[in-house]
């Protein structure tokens, strides 16, 4: 055998697998600097699609065949379609669900409720228990998060707290809740039963929610709320004026809720509550339907133009408070596009990147350095972050580790559910705080809030795996196959 095709057979090395990682950190930081809060109107698209190329010229170095880095590249973006395909939906939904003033009343009434000191704790707990229930932390905050967002945003609160509220109680609830996917998933990657999982997580996640609880407790009350009450006010006279603000509306997100927990698919579940956003704005709206209509058309034409409009592209309610014109107006399904694209180039470079074996050869390099149970657990959670972070894709980042770790954990004695609990605490939760992750970069768009502008106030997301290093350490309540061991 030559020199030559030895050298060939080789496998990559380390270097070798961080060489694409390595081009995407430093050209992302440069598009922040330069870009700023615009890097995901294309210039991190192109940043990820150049990486995913050197990943790809990398694999060819070592004689992958272009069609398997094609299948890599296309299973890749398939993993991803149940989510863009979410994403528009939620596109149409939001655009039915302003034009038939179901937002509007829902942060009317948020208003008239919540005391301002109390709202980060309030929009915490809302977002747990409506999470809880359905299992969905997209729809949550598709929903009650936008609603809260605007309650907060008229209360004068820095929208990063409340969108960092929002999905720290959104994930608390996807991560806990029996009806949710990835909570399906991690114990069935790692051998354990469902239940056995989800209270086997309660002792990582019950300090950290409460932890959670508490800081956004201690900013809510220390902070000044003089001025509020006339803005408050004014921004409630403003929705009186401009919509119908019936309590019957409340009725479409409770519907929605019942349809979820009913264990509709979230695709048919949404399409749903975007029809039903739909009929409410012909019977409550009808005077917002003639004024965004044009001029020449009949009352039904006129009425199909604009719903039609709200599903698919940009729709805007002009009120007589200018803080409020941004909340009421949005991008329905065209407006989700941006984010799409920088779902595709993720999932592009992360299949890259995997045609060749490149994530795999980071991972094992990572778990050679773990010889204790907590150093382990620390390599499995740092391994779920890699994963979302390179593969861009909370199932990849549960189902990859999983596989690679369960040998690991079984050889050294420990049952499944530590396994399947790390995966979540750290795969499931972090996925939301990557901008180019799929979960990072749609709640982004969902809530108009950058991901960089929410991340420091996710207090549950960033504290969850923490403690789960902690408790690892410390040796608390980890099982082992034999107890006496």
């Amino acid at each position: 055998m030559s020199a030559d095709k030895m050298e060939y057979n080789k496998t990559p090395g380390i270097i070798h697998a961080l060489i694409p990682i390595l081009f995407l950190i430093v050209f992302l930081s440069i598009n922040v600097i330069i870009f700023k809060s615009e890097t995901l109107e294309g210039s991190n698209q192109i940043i990820l699609l150049l990486a995913a190329s050197i990943a790809g010229l990398i694999a060819l170095r070592f004689r992958v065949s272009w069609t398997k880095i094609r299948n890599s590249i296309t299973n890749s973006i398939n993993t991803a379609m149940p989510s863009i395909l979410i994403l528009l939906i939620i596109g149409s939904l939001a655009g039915t669900w302003l034009i038939s003033g179901i937002v509007p009343v829902m942060i009317y009434y948020g208003l008239k409720i919540i005391h301002p000191s109390v709202f980060l704790l309030t929009a915490l707990v809302v977002s747990c228990l409506v999470s809880l229930v359905t299992g969905s932390s997209w729809s949550t905050i598709a929903t009650i998060g936008v609603a809260l967002l605007g309650i907060g945003r008229t209360m004068g609160i820095h929208d990063g707290l409340v969108a960092g509220a929002i999905i720290s109680g959104s994930y608390f609830g996807d991560k806990m809740s029996p009806l949710s996917d990835t909570t399906n998933l991690a114990p069935a990657v790692a051998g354990t039963d469902l239940f056995t999982h989800i209270r086997y997580m309660v002792i990582t996640t019950t300090p950290s929610i409460v932890l959670a609880a508490i800081i956004f407790s201690v900013i809510g009350f220390s902070s000044e709320y003089a001025t509020i009450e006339d803005n408050v006010n004014a921004v409630i006279s403003s929705m009186q004026k401009s919509f119908h603000l019936s309590p019957f509306l409340m009725l479409v997100p409770v519907i929605l809720i019942i349809v979820i927990i009913k264990k509709v698919p979230a695709l048919p579940a949404l399409l749903i509550g975007t029809l039903l956003g739909a009929m409410a704005a012909l019977i409550f709206q009808p005077h917002i339907l003639d004024q965004l209509g044009r001029e020449g058309l009949s009352k039904f034409q006129s009425s199909y133009q604009v719903i039609l409009q709200a599903m698919f592209g940009d729709i805007s309610i002009a009120t007589d408070n200018e803080s409020m014109n941004k909340l009421f107006s949005t991008g329905g399904m065209a407006g989700m596009l941006n984010t799409v694209w920088l779902i595709i180039s993720a999932m592009v470079f992360g299949g890259a990147m995997e045609s060749a074996g490149l994530l795999t050869r980071i991972s094992h390099s990572v778990v050679s350095f773990a010889h204790s149970t907590g150093s382990l657990i620390a390599s499995t959670i740092a391994t779920c972050i890699f994963f979302n972070l390179t593969a861009s894709d909370q199932y990849i980042s549960i189902v990859v580790p999983g596989r690679m770790y369960a040998k690991t954990f079984s050889e050294r004695g420990l049952k499944p559910e530590v396994l399947s609990r790390t995966l979540e605490d750290a795969g499931t939760l972090t996925s939301v705080l990557v901008p180019w992750n799929t979960c990072g970069a749609a709640q982004a768009k969902v809530l108009g809030v950058a991901t960089v502008t929410y991340l420091p106030y996710c207090f549950f997301n960033l504290i969850n795996p923490v403690v789960s290093v902690a408790i690892a350490y410390l040796n608390y309540k980890i099982r082992r196959t034999n107890d006496k061991k």
